[in-house]
């Protein structure tokens, strides 16, 4: 099924279970990468790490050559440090360090279908401003996805992330947004971490959504380095993204990347 200007495919039951399938092993992944994640690792270990999990399973790592402004995304997991908000490119040099905060973006491709998801760790024993900033952003991500309803607007998503964000002073990232999701890793609708209750498209069984808030701990605005895919703070301050990918049913939501 089709809406006006933009192309929302409505996913079947069948789709649906293909996607839960996916979305499990991603957050196997995120889970387990809790256990190996700490000081004097590299973020290619973790990329390695990533890479050799998902192919166990015979599944696809879905980020893993994706088109890019001028080259195909090298590696299978997207690892970003401190300042770096999204799209971090592991490299076998950059060394995580006690006080660190590092956040890792996954995708896996099973039977034709995607799963998405992000968690970000802290990295041995991190500041108080650090640890606010990931339960902070980790419980936009669940205020967020608690609205994806049928029923609700795309805006009352919108406006659940942005309102648990800044009424602890921190801001939300606005150059880059969460999406849906099924045949393709990023499908319509676009779905901004800012914007008001009650407006947007509706929102109806069989959606499936990628909620992804990107939250910054000074200004909203982001940069992205000559790599051409690395995007940071243009203040320096310290970054954070969650992500779940969530079904919209009869029933209510469910969050399929979860264990």
């Amino acid at each position: 099924m089709f809406f006006k200007n933009i192309k929302i495919e409505l996913k079947t039951a069948r789709e649906i279970e293909k996607m839960r399938v996916a979305g499990r092993v991603v957050a196997e992944i995120l889970e387990r990468l809790s256990e190996i994640i700490k000081p004097n690792i590299t973020t290619k270990d973790i990329d390695i790490f990533v890479e050799k999990s998902i192919r166990s399973v015979k599944m696809i790592p879905a980020f893993l050559g994706i088109k890019g402004i001028s080259y195909p995304f090298p590696a299978s997991a997207c690892v970003a440090v401190n300042e770096e908000v999204v799209h971090g490119i592991p490299n076998a040099s950059r060394v995580l360090k006690d006080g660190d905060i590092v956040s890792v973006d996954i995708g896996v491709l099973y039977e034709g279908y995607y799963g998405d998801g992000a968690k970000t760790y802290a990295v041995g024993k991190v500041s108080d401003t650090a640890s606010k900033l990931l339960k902070v952003t980790e419980m936009s991500l669940e205020k967020g996805t608690k609205q994806a309803l049928a029923g609700n607007r795309l805006g009352d998503i919108s406006y659940a992330v942005q309102e648990t964000v800044e009424k602890e002073g921190f801001s939300v990232v606005r150059d880059f947004v969460g999406h849906g999701i099924g045949r393709a890793l990023h499908e319509d609708p676009q779905i901004p971490n800012y914007g008001k209750v009650k407006t947007g498209i509706k929102l109806l069984s069989g959606m499936v959504l990628a909620i992804e808030p990107m939250v910054n701990v000074g200004s909203h605005e982001v940069v992205m380095l000559e790599d051409n895919w690395t995007v940071v703070t243009k203040d320096g301050s310290l970054s954070a993204h969650f992500e779940h990918t969530v079904a919209i049913t009869e029933h209510g939501y469910e969050i399929l990347t979860k264990v």
